[in-house]
Protein backbone atom coordinates (compact mmCIF):
# COMPACT_ATOMS: atom_id res chain seq x y z
CA UNK A 1 0.00 0.00 0.00
CA UNK A 2 2.28 2.81 -1.40
CA UNK A 3 1.55 6.41 0.32
CA UNK A 4 3.48 7.90 -3.16
CA UNK A 5 6.00 10.55 -1.86
CA UNK A 6 6.41 10.69 1.49
CA UNK A 7 7.43 13.07 4.17
CA UNK A 8 7.37 11.15 6.85
CA UNK A 9 11.19 11.62 8.65
CA UNK A 10 12.12 8.30 10.14
CA UNK A 11 14.64 10.23 12.63
CA UNK A 12 11.23 12.35 13.90
CA UNK A 13 9.31 11.53 16.77
CA UNK A 14 6.42 8.98 16.88
CA UNK A 15 3.48 7.59 18.20
CA UNK A 16 3.21 3.97 19.04
CA UNK A 17 0.59 3.07 21.41
CA UNK A 18 0.72 4.88 24.70
CA UNK A 19 4.34 5.72 23.66
CA UNK A 20 6.44 8.66 22.08
CA UNK A 21 9.72 7.23 21.25
CA UNK A 22 12.17 10.16 19.83
CA UNK A 23 12.02 8.00 16.30
CA UNK A 24 10.57 5.31 13.96
CA UNK A 25 14.01 2.89 14.69
CA UNK A 26 13.71 0.14 17.14
CA UNK A 27 16.82 -2.51 17.85
CA UNK A 28 14.58 -5.36 16.95
CA UNK A 29 15.17 -8.47 19.45
CA UNK A 30 17.74 -10.78 18.45
CA UNK A 31 19.03 -13.30 21.48
CA UNK A 32 22.50 -11.36 22.96
CA UNK A 33 23.60 -14.45 24.36
CA UNK A 34 25.00 -12.57 27.83
CA UNK A 35 22.94 -14.28 30.41
CA UNK A 36 24.90 -17.09 31.47
CA UNK A 37 23.46 -17.08 34.99
CA UNK A 38 19.61 -16.56 33.42
CA UNK A 39 20.14 -13.25 35.14
CA UNK A 40 20.74 -9.76 33.43
CA UNK A 41 24.59 -9.49 33.27
CA UNK A 42 26.61 -6.35 33.00
CA UNK A 43 27.63 -7.04 30.13
CA UNK A 44 24.18 -6.91 28.53
CA UNK A 45 23.28 -3.64 30.23
CA UNK A 46 26.16 -2.43 28.36
CA UNK A 47 25.56 -3.92 25.05
CA UNK A 48 21.85 -2.40 25.03
CA UNK A 49 23.36 0.68 26.71
CA UNK A 50 25.44 0.68 23.42
CA UNK A 51 22.74 0.54 21.39
CA UNK A 52 20.37 2.94 22.93
CA UNK A 53 23.33 5.36 22.91
CA UNK A 54 23.47 4.72 19.42
CA UNK A 55 20.27 6.50 18.16
CA UNK A 56 17.52 4.13 17.93
CA UNK A 57 13.84 5.08 19.38
CA UNK A 58 13.60 1.48 21.28
CA UNK A 59 15.81 -1.01 21.85
CA UNK A 60 14.65 -4.86 22.69
CA UNK A 61 15.56 -7.25 24.62
CA UNK A 62 15.88 -10.68 24.04
CA UNK A 63 15.12 -13.44 24.47
CA UNK A 64 13.26 -12.98 27.63
CA UNK A 65 11.23 -16.44 28.12
CA UNK A 66 8.01 -16.50 30.27
CA UNK A 67 8.88 -20.01 32.17
CA UNK A 68 12.19 -22.15 32.74
CA UNK A 69 11.11 -24.71 30.08
CA UNK A 70 10.41 -22.13 27.54
CA UNK A 71 14.17 -21.18 26.76
CA UNK A 72 16.28 -22.35 23.91
CA UNK A 73 18.90 -22.99 26.80
CA UNK A 74 19.13 -22.58 30.58
CA UNK A 75 21.41 -19.84 30.20
CA UNK A 76 18.16 -17.21 28.80
CA UNK A 77 16.80 -14.77 31.05
CA UNK A 78 13.35 -16.17 32.64
CA UNK A 79 10.84 -13.76 34.32
CA UNK A 80 11.13 -14.52 37.65
CA UNK A 81 11.04 -11.52 40.88
CA UNK A 82 14.90 -12.65 40.83
CA UNK A 83 15.33 -10.98 37.67
CA UNK A 84 14.41 -8.07 38.59
CA UNK A 85 16.80 -6.03 39.90
CA UNK A 86 18.85 -6.86 36.60
CA UNK A 87 15.99 -5.55 34.73
CA UNK A 88 15.50 -2.19 36.40
CA UNK A 89 19.07 -1.64 35.97
CA UNK A 90 19.10 -2.51 32.14
CA UNK A 91 16.04 -0.08 31.66
CA UNK A 92 17.99 2.28 33.51
CA UNK A 93 20.63 2.11 31.34
CA UNK A 94 18.52 2.62 27.83
CA UNK A 95 16.44 4.99 29.13
CA UNK A 96 19.56 7.12 30.39
CA UNK A 97 20.28 7.38 26.66
CA UNK A 98 17.19 8.82 25.51
CA UNK A 99 15.61 5.14 24.61
CA UNK A 100 12.97 3.21 25.27
CA UNK A 101 12.68 -0.27 26.54
CA UNK A 102 11.31 -3.02 25.40
CA UNK A 103 11.13 -6.77 25.97
CA UNK A 104 10.36 -9.48 23.83
CA UNK A 105 8.19 -12.58 25.39
CA UNK A 106 7.68 -16.03 24.14
CA UNK A 107 8.32 -19.60 24.92
CA UNK A 108 10.52 -21.54 22.63
CA UNK A 109 8.44 -24.58 22.45
CA UNK A 110 9.71 -26.94 19.99
CA UNK A 111 12.50 -24.52 19.83
CA UNK A 112 12.98 -25.43 23.77
CA UNK A 113 16.47 -27.45 24.51
CA UNK A 114 14.93 -30.33 26.97
CA UNK A 115 18.08 -30.99 28.02
CA UNK A 116 19.79 -28.14 28.87
CA UNK A 117 16.25 -27.43 30.59
CA UNK A 118 16.00 -30.30 32.09
CA UNK A 119 12.50 -30.28 31.45
CA UNK A 120 9.75 -31.29 28.63
CA UNK A 121 9.42 -28.98 25.56
CA UNK A 122 5.93 -28.05 24.83
CA UNK A 123 4.11 -28.11 21.22
CA UNK A 124 0.88 -28.54 19.97
CA UNK A 125 0.93 -32.29 19.71
CA UNK A 126 4.37 -34.56 20.00
CA UNK A 127 6.63 -33.40 17.23
CA UNK A 128 10.40 -32.90 16.77
CA UNK A 129 12.16 -30.57 19.62
CA UNK A 130 15.63 -31.13 17.89
CA UNK A 131 17.61 -29.51 20.34
CA UNK A 132 16.75 -31.60 23.54
CA UNK A 133 16.43 -34.71 20.64
CA UNK A 134 13.20 -35.71 22.44
CA UNK A 135 9.06 -34.51 21.40
CA UNK A 136 7.76 -32.08 22.66
CA UNK A 137 4.79 -32.81 25.57
CA UNK A 138 0.97 -31.94 24.24
CA UNK A 139 -0.62 -28.91 25.54
CA UNK A 140 -3.67 -29.88 27.77
CA UNK A 141 -5.79 -27.47 29.07
CA UNK A 142 -4.32 -26.85 31.95
CA UNK A 143 -1.22 -26.15 30.44
CA UNK A 144 -2.53 -23.41 28.31
CA UNK A 145 -3.96 -22.06 30.93
CA UNK A 146 -0.94 -22.03 33.13
CA UNK A 147 0.98 -20.46 29.92
CA UNK A 148 -1.52 -17.82 29.49
CA UNK A 149 -0.84 -16.86 32.91
CA UNK A 150 2.80 -17.01 33.04
CA UNK A 151 2.80 -14.15 29.77
CA UNK A 152 0.32 -11.81 32.06
CA UNK A 153 2.61 -12.51 35.08
CA UNK A 154 5.90 -11.35 32.91
CA UNK A 155 4.17 -8.32 31.46
CA UNK A 156 3.39 -6.95 35.18
CA UNK A 157 6.52 -7.75 36.11
CA UNK A 158 8.15 -6.20 33.37
CA UNK A 159 6.46 -2.98 33.29
CA UNK A 160 7.54 -2.95 37.16
CA UNK A 161 11.14 -3.28 35.72
CA UNK A 162 10.38 -0.46 34.02
CA UNK A 163 9.90 -1.58 30.30
CA UNK A 164 8.10 0.66 28.22
CA UNK A 165 7.14 -2.13 25.46
CA UNK A 166 6.39 -5.98 25.29
CA UNK A 167 6.98 -7.88 22.07
CA UNK A 168 4.98 -10.86 21.79
CA UNK A 169 6.61 -14.06 20.00
CA UNK A 170 4.38 -15.31 17.43
CA UNK A 171 7.38 -16.18 15.14
CA UNK A 172 9.93 -18.93 13.91
CA UNK A 173 7.87 -21.74 14.72
CA UNK A 174 8.67 -20.96 18.62
CA UNK A 175 5.37 -22.32 20.72
CA UNK A 176 3.21 -19.76 19.97
CA UNK A 177 4.08 -19.85 15.93
CA UNK A 178 3.69 -23.97 16.22
CA UNK A 179 0.55 -23.47 17.15
CA UNK A 180 -0.05 -21.28 13.81
CA UNK A 181 1.49 -23.54 11.83
CA UNK A 182 -0.65 -26.34 9.90
CA UNK A 183 2.32 -28.22 9.22
CA UNK A 184 2.78 -28.26 13.42
CA UNK A 185 -0.47 -28.35 14.77
CA UNK A 186 -2.93 -31.38 14.07
CA UNK A 187 -5.17 -30.86 16.93
CA UNK A 188 -8.89 -31.41 16.62
CA UNK A 189 -10.38 -29.40 19.51
CA UNK A 190 -10.73 -25.51 19.50
CA UNK A 191 -7.24 -24.76 19.51
CA UNK A 192 -6.51 -26.32 15.53
CA UNK A 193 -8.44 -27.93 12.54
CA UNK A 194 -8.49 -23.89 11.31
CA UNK A 195 -6.22 -20.59 11.21
CA UNK A 196 -8.94 -19.42 13.82
CA UNK A 197 -8.46 -22.06 15.86
CA UNK A 198 -4.81 -21.78 15.58
CA UNK A 199 -4.30 -18.49 16.83
CA UNK A 200 -6.91 -19.04 19.12
CA UNK A 201 -4.06 -19.68 22.03
CA UNK A 202 -2.02 -17.06 20.60
CA UNK A 203 -4.97 -14.50 20.54
CA UNK A 204 -5.64 -15.32 24.50
CA UNK A 205 -2.00 -14.62 25.20
CA UNK A 206 -2.14 -11.47 23.60
CA UNK A 207 -5.30 -10.11 25.64
CA UNK A 208 -3.86 -11.76 29.18
CA UNK A 209 -1.03 -9.25 28.41
CA UNK A 210 -2.91 -6.76 27.52
CA UNK A 211 -4.86 -7.01 30.47
CA UNK A 212 -1.96 -7.14 32.79
CA UNK A 213 -0.46 -3.96 31.47
CA UNK A 214 -3.45 -1.75 30.89
CA UNK A 215 -2.14 1.51 29.08
CA UNK A 216 1.22 1.21 30.83
CA UNK A 217 3.23 -0.29 28.19
CA UNK A 218 2.77 -0.79 24.32
CA UNK A 219 2.19 -4.60 22.93
CA UNK A 220 3.23 -5.95 19.76
CA UNK A 221 3.68 -9.22 18.42
CA UNK A 222 6.12 -10.50 15.76
CA UNK A 223 4.22 -12.91 13.50
CA UNK A 224 5.42 -15.03 11.15
CA UNK A 225 4.43 -14.76 7.31
CA UNK A 226 5.56 -17.61 5.83
CA UNK A 227 7.47 -20.46 7.89
CA UNK A 228 9.66 -20.87 4.93
CA UNK A 229 8.26 -24.29 4.23
CA UNK A 230 6.25 -24.99 0.92
CA UNK A 231 5.24 -21.73 -0.57
CA UNK A 232 4.92 -18.02 0.39
CA UNK A 233 1.20 -17.95 -0.52
CA UNK A 234 -0.17 -21.29 -1.50
CA UNK A 235 -3.77 -20.34 -0.21
CA UNK A 236 -6.26 -22.68 1.75
CA UNK A 237 -5.68 -25.29 -0.82
CA UNK A 238 -1.79 -25.33 -0.54
CA UNK A 239 0.62 -28.33 -0.46
CA UNK A 240 -0.40 -30.86 3.00
CA UNK A 241 3.31 -30.24 3.64
CA UNK A 242 3.50 -26.55 3.66
CA UNK A 243 3.81 -24.49 7.06
CA UNK A 244 2.07 -21.05 7.41
CA UNK A 245 1.89 -18.95 4.66
CA UNK A 246 1.08 -15.64 3.73
CA UNK A 247 -2.62 -15.74 3.49
CA UNK A 248 -2.79 -17.89 6.68
CA UNK A 249 -0.88 -15.22 8.31
CA UNK A 250 -3.01 -12.45 6.85
CA UNK A 251 -5.79 -13.76 7.93
CA UNK A 252 -4.60 -14.54 11.91
CA UNK A 253 -3.86 -10.64 11.84
CA UNK A 254 -6.99 -9.33 11.31
CA UNK A 255 -8.25 -11.37 14.09
CA UNK A 256 -5.71 -9.58 16.43
CA UNK A 257 -6.82 -6.25 14.80
CA UNK A 258 -10.22 -6.87 15.53
CA UNK A 259 -9.86 -8.14 18.99
CA UNK A 260 -8.05 -4.64 19.42
CA UNK A 261 -5.45 -5.60 22.33
CA UNK A 262 -2.29 -4.91 20.16
CA UNK A 263 -0.35 -1.41 19.37
CA UNK A 264 1.07 -2.81 16.25
CA UNK A 265 2.30 -6.08 13.98
CA UNK A 266 5.96 -6.93 13.32
CA UNK A 267 5.63 -9.31 10.28
CA UNK A 268 8.66 -11.69 9.93
CA UNK A 269 9.27 -15.28 8.21
CA UNK A 270 11.21 -17.85 8.30
CA UNK A 271 11.53 -20.68 11.04
CA UNK A 272 14.27 -21.15 13.94
CA UNK A 273 13.04 -25.12 13.73
CA UNK A 274 13.29 -25.71 10.06
CA UNK A 275 14.31 -23.00 8.31
CA UNK A 276 16.32 -20.22 9.92
CA UNK A 277 17.75 -18.33 6.81
CA UNK A 278 14.98 -17.37 5.20
CA UNK A 279 14.55 -14.71 8.00
CA UNK A 280 18.41 -13.63 8.09
CA UNK A 281 19.10 -13.88 4.07
CA UNK A 282 22.90 -13.75 2.76
CA UNK A 283 25.70 -16.14 3.90
CA UNK A 284 24.73 -19.40 5.23
CA UNK A 285 27.39 -19.77 8.09
CA UNK A 286 27.68 -23.98 7.69
CA UNK A 287 30.93 -24.78 8.97
CA UNK A 288 30.34 -21.85 12.08
CA UNK A 289 27.35 -23.02 12.77
CA UNK A 290 28.20 -26.81 13.51
CA UNK A 291 31.25 -25.77 15.52
CA UNK A 292 29.33 -23.62 17.80
CA UNK A 293 28.03 -27.59 18.95
CA UNK A 294 29.54 -30.76 20.33
CA UNK A 295 28.75 -34.63 19.83
CA UNK A 296 25.75 -35.76 18.07
CA UNK A 297 24.82 -32.06 17.47
CA UNK A 298 27.80 -31.23 15.62
CA UNK A 299 27.75 -34.35 13.59
CA UNK A 300 24.16 -33.64 12.48
CA UNK A 301 24.50 -30.07 11.63
CA UNK A 302 27.14 -31.37 9.65
CA UNK A 303 25.16 -33.89 7.66
CA UNK A 304 22.14 -31.73 7.58
CA UNK A 305 23.54 -28.13 6.77
CA UNK A 306 22.90 -27.95 3.16
CA UNK A 307 18.92 -28.82 3.43
CA UNK A 308 18.77 -27.19 7.18
CA UNK A 309 20.91 -23.86 6.26
CA UNK A 310 20.01 -22.72 3.15
CA UNK A 311 21.14 -19.59 0.41
CA UNK A 312 18.54 -16.96 0.21
CA UNK A 313 20.65 -13.97 -1.93
CA UNK A 314 20.32 -10.62 0.27
CA UNK A 315 18.86 -7.43 -0.86
CA UNK A 316 18.00 -4.64 1.51
CA UNK A 317 14.34 -4.47 2.62
CA UNK A 318 14.09 -8.27 1.60
CA UNK A 319 10.87 -9.11 3.65
CA UNK A 320 8.59 -6.21 2.31
CA UNK A 321 7.17 -8.41 -0.51
CA UNK A 322 5.64 -10.36 2.22
CA UNK A 323 5.14 -7.36 4.53
CA UNK A 324 2.83 -5.49 1.96
CA UNK A 325 0.58 -8.52 1.74
CA UNK A 326 0.31 -7.98 5.30
CA UNK A 327 -0.02 -4.00 4.34
CA UNK A 328 -2.72 -4.40 2.16
CA UNK A 329 -4.79 -6.52 5.06
CA UNK A 330 -4.95 -4.54 8.13
CA UNK A 331 -5.17 -0.58 8.54
CA UNK A 332 -2.89 -0.94 12.60
CA UNK A 333 0.23 -0.03 12.49
CA UNK A 334 3.85 -2.53 10.87
CA UNK A 335 7.04 -2.40 11.71
CA UNK A 336 8.87 -3.92 8.81
CA UNK A 337 12.22 -6.29 8.97
CA UNK A 338 14.93 -7.46 7.51
CA UNK A 339 17.29 -5.47 5.44
CA UNK A 340 17.46 -1.91 6.65
CA UNK A 341 20.57 -0.64 6.75
CA UNK A 342 20.77 2.88 5.39
CA UNK A 343 18.04 6.12 5.05
CA UNK A 344 17.28 4.40 1.65
CA UNK A 345 15.23 1.27 3.20
CA UNK A 346 13.69 3.44 6.17
CA UNK A 347 12.21 5.75 3.59
CA UNK A 348 11.26 3.41 1.43
CA UNK A 349 8.94 1.69 4.58
CA UNK A 350 7.72 4.32 5.23
CA UNK A 351 7.05 5.07 1.75
CA UNK A 352 5.03 1.86 1.59
CA UNK A 353 2.65 2.25 4.40
CA UNK A 354 4.78 0.84 7.28
CA UNK A 355 5.38 2.74 10.89
CA UNK A 356 8.32 1.96 12.00
CA UNK A 357 11.47 -0.03 10.76
CA UNK A 358 13.81 -2.54 12.46
CA UNK A 359 17.41 -3.25 12.56
CA UNK A 360 19.18 -6.22 13.86
CA UNK A 361 22.45 -7.39 12.53
CA UNK A 362 23.72 -3.87 11.33
CA UNK A 363 23.37 -2.65 14.52
CA UNK A 364 25.72 -5.64 15.91
CA UNK A 365 28.32 -4.42 13.13
CA UNK A 366 27.47 -0.46 14.27
CA UNK A 367 25.46 0.08 16.89
CA UNK A 368 25.95 3.72 16.39
CA UNK A 369 24.74 3.77 12.47
CA UNK A 370 20.83 5.12 13.23
CA UNK A 371 22.75 8.55 14.52
CA UNK A 372 25.13 8.21 11.37
CA UNK A 373 22.85 7.88 9.19
CA UNK A 374 21.00 10.57 10.35
CA UNK A 375 23.71 13.37 10.84
CA UNK A 376 24.82 11.94 6.60
CA UNK A 377 21.85 10.46 4.73
CA UNK A 378 24.02 8.96 2.62
CA UNK A 379 26.24 6.51 5.08
CA UNK A 380 26.14 3.08 4.30
CA UNK A 381 26.22 0.16 6.62
CA UNK A 382 29.60 -2.28 6.76
CA UNK A 383 27.39 -4.70 7.37
CA UNK A 384 28.28 -7.67 4.81
CA UNK A 385 25.54 -10.25 5.59
CA UNK A 386 28.05 -13.04 6.12
CA UNK A 387 25.80 -14.43 8.97
CA UNK A 388 28.81 -15.00 10.93
CA UNK A 389 27.21 -13.34 14.23
CA UNK A 390 24.45 -16.12 14.09
CA UNK A 391 26.48 -18.96 15.26
CA UNK A 392 27.89 -16.22 17.99
CA UNK A 393 24.16 -16.63 19.48
CA UNK A 394 25.90 -19.50 21.73
CA UNK A 395 28.63 -17.78 23.10
CA UNK A 396 27.88 -14.15 23.14
CA UNK A 397 25.88 -12.36 20.10
CA UNK A 398 28.82 -10.40 18.85
CA UNK A 399 29.67 -9.04 14.90
CA UNK A 400 33.24 -11.51 14.66
CA UNK A 401 34.07 -8.56 11.66
CA UNK A 402 33.91 -6.06 14.20
CA UNK A 403 35.94 -7.79 17.09
CA UNK A 404 38.34 -8.68 14.66
CA UNK A 405 38.04 -12.48 14.56
CA UNK A 406 37.42 -12.40 11.01
CA UNK A 407 38.85 -9.54 8.36
CA UNK A 408 36.39 -6.92 7.37
CA UNK A 409 36.19 -7.64 3.08
CA UNK A 410 35.10 -3.24 3.18
CA UNK A 411 38.57 -2.93 4.69
CA UNK A 412 41.72 -1.73 2.04
CA UNK A 413 43.94 -4.36 1.73
CA UNK A 414 47.24 -4.05 3.63
CA UNK A 415 49.86 -3.19 1.00
CA UNK A 416 52.61 -3.24 3.86
CA UNK A 417 55.61 -5.13 3.52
Amino acid sequence: MSSGLSTTDPFAPATLGPLTPRNRLIKCATFEGRTPDALVSDDLIEFHREVAAGGVGISTVAYCAVSPEGRTDRHQIYMRPEAADGLRRLTDAIHGEGALAAAQFGHAGPVANSISNRAAALGPGHIPAPMGMALTRRMDADSIATLTRQFADAARLAVDCGFDAIEIHCGHNYLLSSFLSPLLNHRRDEYGRTVEGRARLAREVIEAVRDAVGDQAAVWTKLSMFDGVGTPGVGKGGHPWSGLNVDQACETARLFEADGFLDAIEPTAGSSLLNPMYLFHGEAPRAEFAAAFHGVMRAGLKAAAPVFLKHYPYRDAYLLPLAQELRKSVSMPLILLGGITDRASMQTALDEGFDFVAMGRALLREPDLPLMIQNDPSTTSRCVHCNLCMPTIYSKTRCPIRDGEVPDPLSPADSSE
